[in-house]
């Protein structure tokens, strides 16, 4: 990763951290130049870029390298998890292999801390799977189903452990891919929830109380949501209309980030 050693700063400089968020990129193989110029516009107070899966249009590698080339130049840290897309064509550790030598850090069931000038900022990623709300899957029936649901099972197990293992951090987000809100599918057809996210994936975050949960995957689904206090936001670029959902995080109260 660069860019990330803490550096001296006045005293009296903003006790703020930027983050900006975006979603479903599906990056193609002709998309170089969307990619670039998506990056290059990056707000300059960034400070963090987060990236909530679907890097990728059919998870070739072919099209991890050519976002891979668009991120080398970006002098903030990165960090993302995969998403269904991303799983296409089963070269998900290539695709994380490549995006991580141009230093974007790929979280799978796994966190990490990036400690900036004011504070450190610890990030839980998975991609989360399905299972949907109020009426969940049942581990029950078919052996395809009990993996589906032992499937999403790890994903909770890992977010709560990694949720655990950032905990001491001045700023705290969960990054998924699936929802683990209901209130960020609104505007999804209802039939579709179930592949949409997991009401499961709620738990781990209702549970350590990170200051920020973001997710993708749902195309039509709306932008914030809330679980016991913790802010959800769905910033896939589809329903933000935006490249980056720039986040201010206070450090003093990183409990109410606000978006600009």
């Amino acid at each position: 990763m660069r860019n990330v050693l803490p550096v001296t700063l006045e005293a009296d400089s903003p006790r703020t951290v930027w983050i900006a968020a975006s979603g479903d990129i599906h990056a193609g193989i002709d998309d170089e130049a969307r990619l670039r110029t998506m990056l290059e516009r990056l707000d300059e107070r960034t400070e963090l870029v987060l990236l909530a899966g679907d890097l990728t249009q059919l998870g070739q590698v072919e099209e991890a390298r050519v976002l891979a080339a668009a991120c080398r130049n970006v002098a903030v840290p990165i960090v993302a998890v995969l998403g269904n897309h991303d799983w296409q064509s089963d070269r998900a550790t290539e695709i994380a292999a490549v995006l991580a030598d141009c230093g974007v850090v790929v979280l799978e069931r796994s966190h990490t801390i990036v400690p900036l000038a004011r504070t450190t900022v610890g990030i839980a990623g998975v991609k989360g799977f399905i299972g949907g709300f109020d009426k969940e899957w049942a581990n029950f029936g078919e052996p395809l189903f009990r993996e589906a649901y032992r499937e999403t099972t790890r994903d909770v197990e890992a977010l709560d452990t990694s949720l655990a293992g950032i905990g001491g951090c001045g700023v705290r987000v969960a990054l998924l891919h699936y929802s683990p809100s209901a209130e960020t599918l609104e505007g999804e057809s209802e039939r579709l929830w179930l592949v949409l996210g997991s009401e499961r994936l709620a738990a781990p975050i209702v549970k350590h109380r990170p200051h920020l949960a973001l997710h993708g995957h749902a195309h039509h689904g709306s932008l914030t949501g809330d679980l016991d206090g913790v802010p959800v936001h769905n910033v896939a670029m589809h329903v933000t209309g935006r490249d980056f959902w720039l986040f201010e995080v206070d450090i003093d109260n990183p409990r109410e980030p606000r978006v600009v």
